[in-house]
């Protein structure tokens, strides 16, 4: 059996990991997806360098994306885009898998063109609780398409749609239960992440504060590496101009491995994040208090919608960005922290959300598929 996962960001590729951990051992796999994280910046990507450490095989495809606004990398993205299907053709031809299971992004487009023109079977997953351009359209030539939430039915084909819930990679559940909940410090713990990218705009926010948040507070503080605005040399350099007791409770990361990431929520005390529907869904499984702050745009306002859904169980608040002062942001943290058992006290209605079962029913559809 040959699997090729198309894994097109960050936040696509925790659910791909989650599967290629359960897959049979015999099954040859090959994953497809970005070499650099974000157009015209050289730093890269959270999925390229994951597959680089656990030694999974890694294929990188160049292709453009459609874009909603006009950018300086509009014309040049445009222009990629018969780079990436021919790329994508190729990859094919010399792999010639049996199955593609997708997990969008804009890179997944090329590939199920050149596999339907193939004629390999197409598993599509989608995570969100809306739909990304990308998965709308790998939608039309997908033979399965498998979702995590039922909000998500309405927006595909119900003849070939399947509920199977957004996998997590098993540290969640073989850590979940054992790992202690909370820092058990004198000082909060908070962990602030903007996701495998990082997040400009909540780097700035917390830039701004954290004088304020460390005369309380712990941070644990994952910038991303994006070279385009040097988030994370700058705030080294503010970190190194602080006093040694300071500096002690503020530690700076560009990047958290996949395998540590239920371990940094597990001890922190409120994680203050952006909300994709990865970081959602492990903050829902292990139920830990969250201060949310979505990205101010993007498809249909998904992140916010993915926000709301997660303050509506009582776990999070949401903060829209353009609203939030440093001072603000401050005063918002603290309040949060004074009434931490309130949100901790919805943990056990957020955990039975996530389908512990998720990879298993995708991989079983995959079979069937290959079969088919």
């Amino acid at each position: 059996m040959k699997l090729l996962i198309v894994a097109g960001g960050g936040g696509h590729f925790a659910p791909a990991l989650a599967v290629l951990d359960k897959l049979p051992k015999e099954w040859e796999v090959l994953v497809v997806g970005r070499k650099y994280a974000f157009e015209g910046d050289e730093a890269l990507s959270f999925e390229y360098q994951t597959a680089q450490k656990l030694g999974i095989p890694f294929t990188p495809i160049t292709t453009g994306r459609l874009q909603r606004k006009l950018s300086t990398h509009t014309i040049s993205s445009l222009l990629k885009i018969p780079v990436g299907l021919s790329q994508a053709t190729k990859i094919l031809k010399d792999f010639k898998p049996d199955v593609v299971l997708s997990f969008g992004g804009y890179i997944a487009v090329p590939i199920a063109v050149a596999a339907k023109m193939q004629k390999i079977p197409i598993v599509l997953h989608e995570q969100t609780l809306q739909a990304g351009l990308s998965n709308k359209i790998v939608s039309k030539f997908a033979d399965k398409i498998c979702i995590s939430w039922k909000y998500s039915e309405q927006f595909f084909p119900k003849d070939k749609t399947v509920l199977t819930g957004n996998p997590l990679r098993k540290e969640f559940f073989e850590y979940a239960d054992s790992s202690r909940h909370g820092s058990n410090n004198k000082h909060p713990l908070l962990y602030v992440t903007g996701g495998s990218g990082g997040a400009h705009g909540i780097n700035l926010l917390v830039e701004g504060a954290l004088e304020k948040l460390l005369e309380n507070y712990l941070v644990i503080h994952q910038t991303g590496s994006a070279t385009e605005f040097g988030d994370y040399d700058r705030l080294q350099q503010k970190r190194a101009s602080f006093p040694e007791h300071l500096q002690k409770r503020y530690e700076l990361t560009k990047f958290v491995p996949s395998d540590q990431v239920v371990s940094m929520i597990q001890h922190a005390d409120l994680v203050i994040a952006r909300s994709g529907i990865g970081t959602v869904s492990e903050l829902l499984y292990l139920g830990k208090p969250c201060m949310l702050i979505p990205l101010p745009y993007g498809q249909q306002h998904e992140q916010l919608t993915n926000a709301q859904f997660v303050q509506s169980t009582g776990l999070g608040e949401v903060f829209e960005q353009d609203v939030l002062t440093p001072e603000l942001f401050v005063e918002k943290v603290q309040e949060m922290l004074s009434n931490i058992e309130t949100y901790k006290s919805h943990a056990v209605v957020t955990h039975e959300l996530i389908d512990r079962d998720a990879a298993d029913k995708i991989i079983e559809i995959v079979k069937h598929e290959t079969k088919a």
